[in-house]
Formats: structure tokens, sequence, C-alpha cells
């Protein structure tokens, strides 16, 4: 496991650019170019207020447009815009489209800052192309703080794992401090694995990866209109998912890059002093020591 320097991950390019959209003399934007064929799957909030990327990035995943392009901006979240939301999220994927040369559903997009401020969609459009022109394998510290906002350091993890095909990566990165909760929380989460799998089962693992890690974690208890987090599998490496063992061992790695991910999130909260576990026992299902977990932790 690496939780400092995270391991470049074949077909994945990571650049970004300080582009002005909120903060002054610091990077705000990301974007990542991936393979052709690269499986995304995605786990976004359950609030009914739900941001124009967030909307955006369902509907793709439900039109199965593959993971090419990546944009990520911190300063805005472009939720309660209305109309004019939806329009920058078209226009961001307008361009990240013709930058990436694919279709607009093979874009996704991510956005968090300020709430209810209108996002103009210039300053994101012109930054992909510089970001672009510097993005290499490596970035991914750069990465990590292009989408902080009140975070107070980069989080990032990754895990390889060796098998008789070879060895694959899974690696990530997050940002959350504040309106953190369950289902899921002010948060944002990109993975990345050369890996390949079916996409039923990538989205089954990240399912259960979120369920057990990002699902569990509160700092403040505010549900956020924003969370998103995307599982993308491009193959790279020359490793397949195929047997039951190899699913188990991908799950178990996953599991441990957004359990890091997830708790550096509540580290970082903001106002926090104290790491608290809460361990519930005696009820008789799951969802109930869920329940007491999250009422005493909130």
């Amino acid at each position: 496991k690496s939780y400092a320097v995270l391991p470049p991950v074949g077909g994945v390019l990571l650049g970004t650019a300080a582009a002005g959209i909120k903060y002054k003399g610091r990077t705000d934007l990301l974007v990542a170019k991936m393979l052709e064929g690269t499986q995304v799957a995605g786990v976004f909030t359950t609030s009914k207020t739900a941001s124009a990327p967030v909307e955006w990035c369902r509907n793709n995943i439900a039109d199965n447009g593959e993971g090419r392009m990546l944009v990520v901006n911190s300063g805005n979240s472009n939720a309660f815009t209305g109309k004019a939301g939806v329009a920058t999220v078209k226009a961001t994927a307008a361009a990240a489209a013709q930058a990436g040369n694919c279709r607009q559903k093979d874009v996704f997009i991510a956005s968090t800052g300020v709430i209810g401020q209108p996002m103009d969609p210039e300053p994101v459009v012109k930054g992909i192309e510089t970001a672009l022109a510097s993005a290499s394998e490596d970035r991914w510290d750069e990465a990590a703080r292009a989408i902080m906002t009140t975070d107070t350091y980069p989080k990032l993890a990754s895990v390889q794992v060796m098998t008789d095909q070879g060895t694959y990566t899974i690696a990530g990165i997050s940002k959350g401090a504040g309106m953190i909760a369950p289902n899921m929380a002010t948060m944002l989460a990109v993975i990345v694995t050369d890996a390949a799998l079916p996409l039923s089962t990538l989205d089954e693992c990240l399912r259960t990866s979120a369920d057990r890690t990002y699902n569990r974690i509160v700092v403040d208890g505010d549900m956020s209109p924003n969370d998103t987090v995307l599982l993308l599998a491009n193959g790279a490496s020359g490793v397949t998912i195929h047997s039951d063992t190899d699913r188990a061992r991908f799950q178990a790695a996953l599991d441990a890059v957004c359990e890091h991910l997830a708790q550096a999130i509540v580290r970082d909260g903001e106002g926090a002093t104290t790491f608290i576990t809460l361990n519930v026992s005696g009820t008789a299902t799951d969802a109930e020591a869920r329940q007491v977990a999250n009422t005493v932790a909130t």
C-alpha cells in the first residue's frame, strides 16, 4: 500500500490548471484523459437536490458512456444553479469531448465548492487545454491538490496487486472536510485501475466498497448535493479479473483504498481534533447497528 506518493497508472494522463474559478494563485481544475474502452462506475449523493454535474454523470452511466475524459473543478459546486448550471456542464462536456476526441457521454464532470453561485463555463473551457498540455501519468499529488476546497492536505491512496497475469494498480484521490454525512458527504473521489473488469463487476465492487467506507463516515451530519465517487478501469496492465478469487482480491484492494480516503476526510474534518471509531454490537441486524452508530456519531 502507498498513501503518500502514488505510482503512475497506465492509460491515465493527469493535468491541472489554475483556471481562476474562485481561487487565486493555485490550481483549481483537474483534467484526466483515459484510454478508449475505459469502463466507468459511479455512486452519487442521495440528495434530491443533486447538482448538475451529478445528474450529468448519472445520465452518462445510464447511457453506457465510457470514461474517456474527466473534468473536476474546485471553488464552485455548480449546485442550485438551475438552467445556467446545466448549460455550464454542457459547455464543459463539449470542450472536453473535442479535446479528448470522444463523445460527450464519455465525459464525466464533478464540481465542489460554493453552493448556489452561478458558474461561468469559460474558465473551465479554457483550462481544459492548459491542463492537458502538461498532462502525464505521475501527477497524482497535483491532481489531489487541484480538487481541494477547505481541505488542509491532499488525500491519496493506492494498492498494487500481484497476480499470475502480472501486477495491477488501484489508485485514487479524494477531497472533503465539511458537510460530511453518510450517503455520502460533500466529497469527491476518483479511483482508477489498470485492471480489466466486466462493467457489472466494477459497479458491484464500487457499491460494496462505498457502503463499507464512504457511507460510514460523518463529520457534521450535513448531506451535500455533489457527492461523487467514480471508479474507472482500463485494462492497461493486461490483468483481467476473472475468477471469484481474483474478484475477492480486487474487492479487498479497493476497500483498502476507499477506507484510507474516507478516513482521511474525517481526520481532516473542519474543526476536527479527534478521530473516533464506533463499534456497535448486540443488534439484530447490521442496519440497526449502523443506525445506532450514525446517531451517536452525528
